[in-house]
């Protein structure tokens, strides 16, 4: 396997994978319901000659390799959107309500491009590598329900990586930095609470219960358990994302819902601050005559990469992209000086295949603020450098053959 012929072979798509890359922004969808997606994606893996295979609600499946006996090695991309409405000037912005503010159509994209180059060189692969296209990752969703339905066997998975991009970062595109052993991003939960109060007209407040001020009381509450329940090295986030309740300026309501996500890095942590969010909103609102009720809906543990996985994947995008386009997260510490953090505050439900087998999670630099990327993921403005495609494609294709063949 000749690393520079993957690195200029996947070059040499570079058009082909921003048009890839534009169609899949401009047809934006969400969660399981990838009905375009998903007909693009396996229509451009079958053309490239794979069976690829539906896995659970919306996932997709491609073997490539299995002419040799050895290990399997997954690779992960994402393929769904948010449900954010794009403000970017880009020609090809979606204008459906829903927006790759994730860039998870560049991972598409990028995996595309690495079934491509895994193709050419089938016969050359010590095993398999099996290539995971996953739905619904925004809401923590995908990747549970492709283990679910057989993602990990048949063939049985050894090893998994998966490439995040990154926008607004001061790196050079196409830059990879590879997470340090252990936790790199952290649990998460979504939770609503729901306030039962009692509707009265908004001039006598003492005929009813007022579930907005309760929730007002909730809200102040919640945040004490950070700042006096938890340990300074027990870190931890509990958001307030909406409050919605009423819909007349003279009436006070029956009911007011909070909603919210909680993040944390070890489950001992996550399990405690769900207990205390129970008690306290159930306690505040009994003492205003009022009922709580606190439950959560989708989540995802934390994400676990194992020590000698990191070892040898930085090996390899050091062998492919060359010592000034690929480092750990240790290395960039030593070279700031600043103690950089391997940790991500943002989720990610590939934790799910994290906590079954070895995994790798890398990061791909994707815009420089000065280029004119200085908007975040998540953001409606946020935009990422096509340039980053190619290197996406050549590092998922080229540690996979590599980790097969050492192992």
């Amino acid at each position: 396997m000749i690393k520079e012929e993957i690195l200029q072979g996947a070059k040499s798509m570079a058009q082909e994978l921003i048009e890839k890359r534009r169609y899949l922004h401009e047809n934006a969808e969400t969660g399981f319901n990838l009905t375009k997606t998903l007909q693009f994606v396996e229509t451009e893996l079958i053309n490239m000659g794979y069976n690829p295979i539906r896995c659970g609600k919306s996932g997709l499946i491609a073997i490539a390799g299995g002419k040799k006996e050895g290990k399997v090695f997954l690779i992960r991309g994402d393929m769904d959107a948010l449900p954010i409405k794009e403000e970017t000037d880009l020609d090809f912005a979606s204008n459906n309500g829903c927006m790759h503010a994730c860039g998870h159509d560049m991972h598409t994209a990028m995996m595309l491009g690495a079934a491509k180059i895994l193709k050419k060189y089938e016969d050359e692969i010590n095993g398999t590598v099996k290539l995971m296209f996953q739905p619904a990752e925004e809401i923590f969703e995908g990747s549970q329900d492709m283990i679910k339905n057989g993602l990990l066997n048949n063939p049985k998975v050894d090893a998994a990586l998966m490439i995040h991009v990154m926008s607004n970062t001061p790196f050079k595109p196409g830059t990879v930095i590879v997470s340090s052993p252990g936790v790199s991003a952290p649990a998460a939960d979504y939770f609503e609470i729901k306030i039962q109060g009692s509707g009265c007209h908004g001039s006598m407040p003492n005929t009813g219960v007022d579930p907005i001020n309760v929730a007002a009381h909730i809200v102040l509450a919640l945040q004490e358990i950070n700042a006096r329940e938890l340990s300074v090295t027990d870190k931890a986030v509990l958001t307030i994302g909406t409050l919605n309740s009423g819909n007349i300026a003279n009436v006070i309501p029956d009911t007011a819902v909070i909603g919210g996500t909680v993040r944390a890095y070890d489950e001992e942590t996550r399990n405690f601050i769900k207990t205390r969010m129970k008690e306290i909103s159930e306690g505040v609102a009994k003492t205003f005559r009022a009922k709580a009720e606190v439950s959560f809906g989708s989540g995802c543990p934390t994400l676990v990469n194992d020590a000698n996985l990191a070892e040898c994947i930085s090996k390899y995008a050091q062998e492919l992209l060359g010592k000034e386009m690929a480092f750990t997260v240790e290395e960039l510490s030593k070279m700031s000086g600043a103690g950089q953090s391997s940790k991500s505050a943002g989720s990610e439900d590939f934790a799910y295949v994290s906590q079954k087998i070895p995994s790798i999670m890398l990061a791909l630099a994707a815009g420089r603020p000065e280029e004119g990327y200085s908007y975040p993921g998540h953001h409606p403005k946020v935009m990422f450098d096509e340039s980053a495609l190619p290197f996406g494609s050549s590092i998922y294709a080229y540690t996979a053959m590599k980790w097969l063949m050492e192992h």
